[in-house]
């Protein structure tokens, strides 16, 4: 099974607008990220997971319109930046293969270190905005697929 961990792209500060949509920038981020994929095909997700948050939805409209990917888009409760990723674990290793979140840190990276480790310890990537990282489970263990740093595929800020 493979599982993308998406954080949401650049958002606007809260007090330019307290709901923090996504800025002109991580409105480029998205594009830059679903070009990205749509060319290499390593993102084909079957249902795309997001937050109730603004910035995270529109960060998963965006990639799933860029992709062409017509399947569920799913808001999902326990994808907010504080909250418990014990509680989707259950959800999440019962998901279909090719699932993506798109999340919040340090919410994301508490999952995939769940995953991984058992635990949900101290961050061990630095998902900027716009990441992307691939797990992988095979014979029940995850790993690091790979890693997509925004950087790499569009210019900085």
């Amino acid at each position: 099974m493979t599982l993308h961990l998406i954080r949401h792209a650049h958002a606007v500060a809260a007090g330019e607008n307290p709901l923090r949509p996504l800025s002109p920038r991580g409105r480029t981020q998205v594009a830059q990220l679903a070009a990205f994929f749509r060319a290499n095909g390593r993102l084909r997700p079957v249902e795309i997971w997001h937050s109730r948050l603004v910035r995270s939805r529109e960060t998963a409209v965006l990639l799933a319109q860029g992709l062409d990917f017509s399947g569920p888009l799913v808001e999902t409760a326990g994808l907010e930046p504080e909250d418990d990723p014990r509680a989707i674990l259950g959800r999440v290793t019962g998901a279909p293969d090719g699932l993506a979140i798109v999340g919040h840190e340090p919410h994301l990276n508490a999952l995939a270190c769940l995953l991984m480790h058992g635990v949900d310890g101290p961050p061990r990537f630095e998902l900027k905005k716009g990441a992307c990282l691939a797990l992988e489970r095979d014979e029940g263990k995850w790993q690091v697929r790979w890693l997509i740093d925004p950087e790499l595929i569009g210019p900085g800020p």
